[in-house]
């Protein structure tokens, strides 16, 4: 993995910046298109969810870009922050004859 100590934006920080404000809507508007309930949209634009396979689908076809798009962000997102947290240090290697 490639070792960086920025972390990758959270997917909710690139729907808000560089879909939602860019396309001047609101989280209602793109929560009603979408067909999720306004709350969980909310809690993805606000960081504290994450975006699902099902919902990655439903944004690429609003959006025009690609379900793997948005399953990427939330991968690296959630990847970086498990590099932090892990000890790797009490693992036990196991290497192929």
């Amino acid at each position: 993995m490639l070792k960086r100590n920025l972390p990758p934006s959270h997917p909710g920080e690139i729907l808000r910046e560089m879909f939602i404000k860019e396309l001047n809507l609101t989280i209602t508007e793109v929560a009603e298109g979408l067909g999720v309930a306004r709350a969980n949209l909310s809690a993805i634009v606000n960081e504290r969810a994450g975006i699902s396979p099902e919902l990655a689908i439903k944004l690429s076809e609003a959006f025009g870009n690609t379900a793997q798009f948005w399953i990427n962000l939330q991968k690296n997102y959630e990847l970086w922050h498990a590099e932090k947290k892990v000890d790797r240090k009490g693992i036990r290697h196991f290497a192929a004859a």
